[in-house]
This record gives C-alpha cells, sequence and structure tokens, in this order.
C-alpha cells in the first residue's frame, strides 16, 4: 500500500499551495467580512485551468484524476472554503454534461465551461426537497421542440453565473417507482421565463452567490435534455454526487489543516505564566488530537478518491464525507479554545473557520442520511471495512 502522492501530484498541490499563500490568504478575511465578490481570484482560477478539472482533455480541460481532485479543493478550502464553492459544483456539472451528455451539448458547453468563459452549477434543491430528490415538484411538459418548465430551486451555488444550469426536473410525474420519471435539462442563461430571484444570506461560505432560481413557463429546447433520453436524471446525477462528497470530504481537510495551523502557531506566540501555552499539557492534547483527526481524514479522503473511478464508490466516498466535514468542526472548535477569547474575533481566522465548517457536513446529504448510505452499502456488499 503506497500512501504517497506521486511526483506530479506533489508538483500540483505545491503550485496550488503557493496560489493560495499568495492570491487568497491575504484577502480572504477582509473580503469575506464586506461580502465581495472575489472576482481576481476567479480569474485566476481561470488562468490556472481548474474551470477544466473534470472536462475531458479533448475538449480543452485537464481531466484530472480524483485524487489531484481532491487536492483542488483542500488547499482553496485551506485559504477561503467559499473560493471552493466557486468550482465545486461547476466541476461535478461538467462531470455530469461528460459523463451523459450528447455530443453535440459536449462540443456546445465543455470547451468554453473549461475555460471559465461558461460556467455552470447543479439545480437540484428545492425549498421542499433536499437530500430526497424525488420529492421535487419542478415539472417539463414537453410542448413541440421544448418542454415547459415550472418551478423553484434554492440552495444554488453559482446561480448568477452558470450558463447553462443542470436543472433535475420531473418529465414523468406519475411515473414509479418515482426516479424514472426524473430527467435533467441543461437550461441557459438567457432561457425566458428562467429568473434568480435572491441571494440566501449565510452564516458562513461567504464568496459564491447561493441563490433561488425561479423557472415561470421556462421554455428549454429538446437539444438540451441531459443525454436526450428522458427518465434518468436520477442517476446521472448520483454519479456526479459520489465526485461531490470527495469535494465536500476534501474541503473539511483544508478547513481542519488551516485551524490546526493557525492553533499550532498561536500556541508557539501566546504567553501565559511565563511560557508559551504550548508547553502546557492540555494544550499539547487539544494539538495531537486535531493532528491525528485531521491525517486520518486526510488518508480516507485520498481513499475515497481513488475508489469512484472504478465505479460505484457510495460507502468509500460517504464514510470519507462524514469523517472529514466533523474532524474540520472538531479542529475549528479547538482551535478556537487554544485561542481563548481571540479566536472569537473578528481579528483572527478562527471564526470564519468556524462559521465555514458546519457546512460540510450539511452539503452533499446530511451526515445522518449518510450513515444511512453507509449502511446500505455495507449490508449489500457494495462496500467492506478489512
Amino acid at each position: 500500500m503506497d500512501f504517497a502522492l506521486t511526483q506530479e501530484q506533489q508538483d500540483f498541490k505545491a503550485t496550488l499551495r503557493a496560489f493560495v499563500e499568495k492570491e487568497i490568504i491575504p484577502v480572504a478575511r477582509e473580503w469575506e467580512q464586506s461580502g465581495r465578490y472575489p472576482a481576481e481570484i476567479v480569474d485566476g482560477l481561470k488562468e490556472m485551468g481548474l474551470f477544466g478539472i473534470t472536462v475531458p482533455e479533448e475538449y480543452g480541460g485537464l481531466d484530472l484524476d480524483p485524487v489531484s481532485f481532491a487536492l483542488v479543493f483542500e488547499e482553496l478550502a485551506r485559504g477561503w472554503m467559499g473560493i471552493a464553492g466557486v468550482l465545486g459544483s461547476h466541476s461535478l456539472s461538467c462531470r455530469m454534461i461528460a459523463m451523459h451528455g450528447t455530443e453535440d451539448q459536449k462540443q456546445r458547453f465543455l470547451p468554453a465551461l473549461a475555460e471559465g468563459t461558461r460556467r455552470t452549477g447543479l439545480g437540484l434543491t428545492e425549498p421542499g426537497a433536499g437530500t430526497d430528490m424525488q420529492s421535487i415538484r419542478t415539472t417539463a411538459v414537453l410542448d413541440g421542440d421544448h418542454y415547459v418548465v415550472n418551478g423553484t430551486k434554492s440552495w444554488i451555488t453559482n446561480a448568477r453565473f452558470a450558463d447553462p444550469l443542470p436543472v433535475i426536473v420531473k418529465t414523468d410525474p406519475s411515473a414509479s417507482p418515482k426516479h424514472k420519471g426524473m430527467s435533467v435539462l441543461l437550461v441557459e442563461q438567457d432561457t425566458p421565463g428562467f429568473e434568480v430571484l435572491k441571494d440566501i444570506g449565510k452564516l458562513g461560505y461567504k464568496g459564491p452567490e447561493t441563490c433561488e432560481v425561479l423557472l415561470d413557463n421556462a421554455r428549454v429546447p429538446v437539444a438540451n435534455l441531459l443525454g436526450g433520453v428522458e427518465g434518468r436524471g436520477m442517476q446521472q446525477t448520483l454519479s456526479a454526487l459520489e465526485w461531490g462528497r470527495v469535494n465536500i470530504a476534501a474541503r473539511g481537510v483544508g478547513v481542519g489543516q488551516r485551524a490546526y495551523e493557525e492553533a499550532l502557531a498561536y500556541s508557539k506566540q501566546r504567553v501565559a505564566f511565563d511560557q508559551p501555552i504550548s508547553e502546557f499539557q492540555a494544550i499539547q492534547l487539544k494539538l495531537a488530537t486535531m493532528a491525528t483527526n485531521l491525517q486520518a481524514a486526510r488518508l480516507m479522503t485520498y481513499w475515497a478518491a481513488t475508489e469512484v473511478r472504478g465505479g460505484r464508490a457510495d460507502g468509500p466516498t460517504g464514510m470519507a464525507k462524514i469523517f472529514a466535514s466533523e474532524m474540520a468542526l472538531e479542529n475549528a472548535i479547538d482551535a478556537m479554545k487554544v485561542h481563548g477569547a481571540y479566536g472569537y474575533s473578528t481579528e483572527y481566522e478562527i471564526e470564519r473557520l468556524f462559521r465555514d465548517a458546519p457546512l460540510m457536513s450539511i452539503g452533499e446529504g446530511t451526515n445522518d442520511v449518510l450513515r444511512t448510505v453507509v449502511a446500505k452499502a455495507l449490508v449489500s456488499g457494495r462496500a467492506s471495512v478489512g
């Protein structure tokens, strides 16, 4: 068993780390607090080709291996978790189009998406349907060579920039089981009846916009039905979400890493009772626990990443997402305790990490629901331990 990154992966990680240190960390706290959109950072992501990390090379993308994919989100989240969000749903959507799109759809959308001149997201969640996607109420009725789409989507990252936005709809609301009546439509930004209603205020995860979207008799060409066949939307979406759980697990590792770094550095600087607080056993125990859980989460995330390329991997990706996301929150809390009152101050990084960390235990399926997914994978034999 080889737990080391390849030389190419190490070099890639070093390039990402240098970008984060120079372009993100110096401005993250100020821009996050002011609500400023990170346009300059997004331009840097374009220059590095990172909008094409899941796009095949033949369409101008990088087509990264899954571990390198995880490294992108780990390193970006270490600097500012919101920046990872700019690429997150975009990359999953690109992968979904690359895996399931018609050749016409790939040619029309993927080259510009890889460049970042077009961007995208995922139109899945609704006010009454999150993890339970089969309960969506958005419908698409065929009318000649267009679908007429009606419904509302919420919590949509990149909504104001998405072009196209893959939207999961019910093309056959009476189908049983429900997933057989679900399809994905690629809704372009200038579609009449497609409207971004508002940005949703959030505790953390600042930077990218998160919006409510209205589809009011929006007419979407039949040519934009993903894959050209109705009834495959659930399978198409789930295939992308396995990579999404790797993405979220890696973000957890990034936030956990930064929390650990901040706690370690502060413990060496802060003096109490005539010595650095890093000399106190109580602080040492916290640092050791943070580092141990962080490294375990990192290795589990890389393991899960290697599993997604081999086929269905809901067990490994679920395990990694659960563990890494909960580690991120625990590390953020422990880092705040090491900082004491300063950890609660907006002048330090810790309070931002503390606000960002909970999202990972909610996004891409809540951890409690994912525990049932992991359990089903174990019982069915799709996943095993030992």
